[in-house]
């Protein structure tokens, strides 16, 4: 499998909150109160409780306001602990670029060139663009749409933990693509290793929901692979079923 290595140790610390969506003050395990940047849209519906274990990433670029960005939680680890969840999503199109690279995930193999955030669509870019197989250029191109997955409720991974109209669209758009003779997949990557199965949080986001099964009906395809973590690495492992929005 293809590891994602983060380029620095990471630090322990404790959540004390989240707010603004992408701010978060945590104590370090010396006792240092820091401001870390939340690489994260969404709700994060689960992680967010004060107290839980966390590690942050120290800034390269001496210059950033924000010193410190958030990397993992640990899952109820308020209650005695659980598994490690990577709430950057930032990090999504990387571990999946170097997995397709290394050949971690077959259906997407095969791929000569593999191109990042191509324009398409209407006002669009697509995640990753994958083109030509072996030596030729006659075969269609594949559009990758990659959702970072950190979302559990009981035994379920879950996609969207917020309402994503920017996702709803994009489902539209790659539907445009197999109609135009492409290949367009959807690739959930669960950031996380604790779930045996993946499915569209309709709940949450019906318009997305509804806008999923028709991708699907189009003939777009939906991939979720998990991952194991730790505060060294991220390493994407097995493909788990998508059980929902099928119909």
């Amino acid at each position: 499998m293809a590891p994602m290595r983060y380029p620095a140790p990471l630090i322990e610390g404790k959540l004390i909150k989240r707010y603004k969506r992408f701010l978060a003050d945590i104590e370090l395990a010396d006792g240092k109160m820091i401001t870390a940047h939340c690489a994260n849209s969404g709700s994060m519906l689960g992680l967010i409780e004060p107290g839980s274990e966390v590690w942050v990433s120290p800034a390269n670029n001496p210059k950033r306001k924000l010193k410190y960005t958030w990397e993992l939680v640990r899952a109820g680890s308020t209650q005695g602990g659980g598994a490690l969840v990577g709430i950057n999503t930032s990090l999504a199109n990387r571990i999946s670029e170097e997995a397709i690279i290394a050949g971690a995930i077959a259906e997407l193999s095969g791929y000569a060139e593999i191109r990042r955030e191509v324009k398409y669509g209407k006002n669009s870019r697509i995640d990753l663009l994958l083109t030509g197989a072996g030596d030729t250029k006659c075969v269609p191109k594949c559009f990758v749409e990659i959702k970072s997955v950190t979302l559990k409720r009981g035994e379920i991974a879950e996609f969207p933990d917020a309402v994503t109209a920017r996702g709803t669209k994009h489902l539209g758009e790659l539907s445009d693509q197999v109609a135009a003779g492409h290949r367009a997949v959807m690739l959930y990557l669960m950031q996380r290793g604790d779930a045996d199965a993946f499915a569209i949080a309709g709940d949450i986001d019906p318009a997305y929901s509804q806008a999923f099964r028709g991708a699907r009906r189009a003939g777009v395809e939906a991939l979720c692979y998990r991952c194991r973590l730790s505060p060294e690495e991220i390493v994407i492992g097995d493909q788990i079923p998508v059980i929902a929005g099928f119909e």
